[in-house]
């Protein structure tokens, strides 16, 4: 994956792709970005991130997931949750993981549908340090 890939699939991003960060993600060898194509077009991708803790190992967190409106409801977003779960698996990752809005009805077919099992409620925090740090 280069910089310039990430750029086709510019429209399966929530926002407009920041150069650096961009670079800074594609450099890293435990991040991951996997696109889903029709033809030469990209219609969906997702990303995941190996994270490693001294007592538990790696395991993947599938950061974000998005489709094209004209290609949903074909199998692209279970295919590709799929396949970063086949690299996840293949990398050493005990475990993947993602956090949904409990009302995004695609996302919990989406995921129910490939697999995955949900867990008890959790609450989420989050910090909010603003954005061009």
């Amino acid at each position: 994956m280069d910089a310039a890939t990430a750029a086709a699939g510019a429209e399966l991003f929530d926002g407009a792709l920041q150069e650096e960060a961009t670079a800074r993600f594609i450099a890293s060898p435990t991040h991951h970005l996997l696109l889903a194509y029709d033809g030469d077009r990209p219609v969906g991708m997702v990303s995941g991130v190996e994270t490693t803790h001294p007592d538990k190992g790696a395991e993947m967190f599938l950061y974000e997931l998005g489709v094209v409106e004209d290609a949903r409801r074909r199998g692209v977003a279970t295919a590709l949750v799929n396949a970063l779960a086949m690299l996840a698996r293949d990398r050493g990752c005990y475990g993947m993981w993602v956090a949904v809005d409990a009302d995004n009805a695609a996302a919990l077919a989406t995921y129910g549908g490939a697999g995955a099992h949900e867990e008890a409620p959790a609450v989420v925090f989050s910090w909010d340090f603003g954005r061009g740090l």
